[in-house]
């Protein structure tokens, strides 16, 4: 192993220590909660090997300070595992589903989290031209969103010029970036960078993009635009 991978497996188990029981309390909420579903997984155990330690692994790619955002964040994953880790930073979940994020509200309540706000809203609106969230983050992520090329249009309007974008991906990650064609620059982004992650026996991958430049006023496109015609034809 070397030793980047072994300073990254090394922060994840301190990362544990510190916060292992408040995050099993997560899991747990997750399992229970019954007023909507906020995972495809049942029980606690599965949804803490599964979805927290997942998101936890992207724990060492958040900046230093400042505002960070999840978008589709359905249960809070990984914004609500960013939050319990991070207190020193604060961390916005989007979700268009009102259930929800009142479920988020509610579970981030009973765990002490108090660094963590939760927008009803869909991407597109909440990062418009003119809106609160429009380049006013260091870093957005997204996990199990959609395509990576359609996910950085979400993305790339909330987060401001010098940061960076960071989405969940898996075996086909080299077929979905290229479908952009490398044509990044029209979102203001530099190329994505591919980071793999998890068990050797998996094919989890981090995508991180750097915001170079302003995003053009014409992105985001309306709601359900950017799942229907691609930004880059």
């Amino acid at each position: 192993m070397g030793g980047e991978a072994l300073e990254h497996l090394e922060l994840l188990e301190f990362l544990e220590r510190r916060w292992g029981e408040t995050l099993k309390r997560y899991a747990e909420a997750l399992a229970l909660y019954r007023e909507a579903r906020l995972t495809g997984t049942r029980g606690a155990e599965d949804i803490y090997a599964l979805h927290v330690r997942d998101c936890l692994a992207s724990v060492p790619f958040l900046p230093p300070s400042g505002a960070v955002v999840d978008v589709g964040s359905g249960g809070g994953l990984p914004g609500l595992v960013w939050a319990v880790c991070r207190p020193d930073l604060t961390v916005t979940l989007v979700d268009s589903v009102r259930k929800k994020c009142r479920a988020v509200e509610s579970i981030a309540s009973d765990l002490g989290v108090t660094n963590l706000r939760v927008v009803n809203a869909r991407c597109e609106d909440f990062s418009a031209r003119g809106a609160a969230g429009r380049e006013a983050f260091v870093l957005a992520s997204a996990r199990a969103l959609a395509r990576a090329a359609v996910t950085a249009e979400y993305l790339a309007p909330l987060v401001s010029v010098g940061g960076c974008l960071l989405t969940f991906k898996g075996p086909k990650v080299d077929e979905e970036l290229a479908e952009a064609r490398g044509l990044w620059k029209r979102l203001g982004l530099g190329s994505p960078d591919v980071t793999r992650y998890g068990p050797p026996d998996r094919s989890n991958v981090f995508v991180l993009w750097k915001k170079i430049a302003p995003c053009p006023a014409a992105y985001p496109r309306r709601a359900g635009e950017a799942s229907m015609k691609g930004w880059w034809l």
